[in-house]
């Protein structure tokens, strides 16, 4: 089963992204959007993980969040991957707690790779909301798109606790929800 760990925005953080990217679709026929009920702030990917694999996973994920304490977060600015110019993906930044979030992020994956969650993403941590991929394999020009999203702060929100989705890929993505533990550190 394909995994990965996330926070979970509120329903009223994801409202105001939502009402800020809504009516960009239409102007942007070349990115392909991500459907907002699918949003989520990934701390650390999984690929590929074996049924076997999840009693011991559980316990290092665990283990990982109680280290750490709840956060307060924000949406911020837009980005994009690799570059503005020919992006593929086109994404919101989060502000606040930059330097605890990704210790958790580290953290979390190296206990999943201490499961045996082999496959786990070793690319730096930048934590971000995706709002869009390019449809083009070569990338768009977003460098207007980000521009209008330079100004984006969101409301802040609490991030509490870390869940482990199991992706669903197919005509219409959806993620489950298999796990999830507070964050209890006292930082």
């Amino acid at each position: 089963m394909r995994l990965f760990v996330a926070l979970s925005p509120p329903p009223e953080g994801l409202a105001e992204v939502a009402e800020a990217v809504g009516s960009l679709g239409k102007d942007w026929p070349e990115l392909r959007w991500v459907a907002p009920e699918t949003w989520h702030v990934t701390m650390a990917f999984l690929g590929e993980v074996g049924e076997g694999v999840l009693p011991g996973l559980g316990v290092r994920l665990a283990r990982a969040a109680a280290r750490y304490p709840p956060m307060t977060l924000s949406f911020a600015a837009g980005g994009t991957f690799p570059a503005a110019a020919r992006a593929r993906v086109v994404w919101l930044g989060v502000a606040g707690g930059e330097t605890t979030l990704s210790r958790l992020a580290a953290s979390l994956a190296a206990g999943a790779r201490r499961a045996g969650a082999d496959h786990a993403d070793r690319k730096p941590f930048h934590p971000h909301l995706t709002l869009a991929r390019s449809r083009p394999r070569t990338g768009v020009d977003a460098r207007p798109l980000i521009e209008g999203l330079s100004g984006f702060a969101g409301t802040p929100w609490l991030a509490d606790s870390v869940h482990l989705m199991r992706s669903h890929l197919g005509p219409v993505v959806r993620y489950e929800t298999l796990d999830s533990w507070r964050l209890t550190g006292r930082g």
